[in-house]
């Protein structure tokens, strides 16, 4: 075995027990913080399996690494931000050493290719018995942010043009968006309700919640431009609707192993669809109407 060990090899095997190093001492952190027992459980046996897999690949470096801090750090702060399933899915995409990397340590060391699948098995197990309680809740927050994105962006795209002033868009936007706000949120709570949903109040309030975020974030451009500049603000909310469909996708994709580019351009198309169309009738509506603001 010591007359293969190449210097790839040895710089591959170390790079994969740092990763496991820095991957055990993350998900102890994490385990410490867990009031749910199941998910402390799973943290720490998670944690322990990562110790494992250092100590294995210690055995064939016969070297001790120290672990990355700095992603140690990232990934807690992360964790409380963005919630732990998407944090440690997330890492472990970063902790991939890469396809070719790990077909050459397989090369290099037959026996490496039973130890990783056995790994990669054990670990994916216990992610699957995490239990996360925001994301019960994606069906909620869908559901609030793709209807603010479709009604309210076509909303103010048909207004954007129609008013040519940004003061008069983003007080309409503001009316529009509140009372869609309390509307949907009420919707759900009954809709869940009829479904003998116990958490009907919680689900009411993520999707509230998520189409108020992003009734601000839409709004916001027209706030803060000045009032002849609505050729901006409405370039600006385009951007941040697709952004803001780029995010969430890309969120629950991670964190539910979904297919992101689909859902995205069903979502960018939807949204951007209506907003085209509602800035058509816009433009009808202020011809044919005469309407003109000062």
């Amino acid at each position: 075995m010591e007359e293969k060990r190449t210097p790839e090899l040895e710089k591959m095997l170390l790079k994969m027990q740092k990763d496991e190093l820095t991957g055990s001492i993350l998900y102890g952190r994490i385990a410490a913080r867990q009031k749910d027992a199941n998910n402390k459980k799973v943290f720490e046996e998670i944690s322990r399996a990562e110790r494992a897999h250092y100590e294995t690949w210690k055995s064939y470096t016969g070297r001790d690494v120290a672990p990355n801090r700095g992603r140690i750090v990232l990934f807690l702060a992360l964790s409380r931000l963005l919630g732990i399933t998407f944090t440690i899915k997330f890492f472990e995409k970063g902790e991939d050493t890469g396809i070719t990397d790990l077909r050459y340590v397989e090369e290099q060391l037959p026996e490496a290719k039973g130890i990783i699948a056995e790994e990669e098995a054990h670990e994916n197990t216990l992610m699957g018995m995490i239990d996360e309680e925001r994301l019960h809740y994606v069906g909620s927050i869908v559901l609030g942010l793709n209807d603010a994105l479709v009604e309210l962006t076509g909303t103010i795209a048909g207004l954007t043009f129609a008013l040519a002033n940004n003061r008069l868009v983003a007080l309409s936007g503001i009316i529009t968006g509140v009372s869609a706000t309390l509307s949907m949120a009420a919707s759900n709570y009954l809709a869940q309700r009829a479904d003998g949903n116990s958490k009907a109040l919680k689900s009411s309030a993520y999707t509230g919640v998520a189409y108020l975020i992003t009734v601000v974030v839409i709004v916001l451009p027209y706030l803060l431009l000045p009032n002849s500049w609505y050729v901006a603000a409405f370039a600006i909310m385009i951007t941040a609707v697709v952004l803001i469909i780029l995010s969430f996708n890309y969120y629950v994709s991670v964190a539910q192993d979904l297919p992101f580019w689909r859902r995205f351009g069903e979502m960018v198309l939807i949204s951007l669809g209506v907003a085209a169309l509602s800035f058509v009738i816009g433009l009808a509506a202020k011809r044919l109407l005469g309407v003109s603001v000062g």
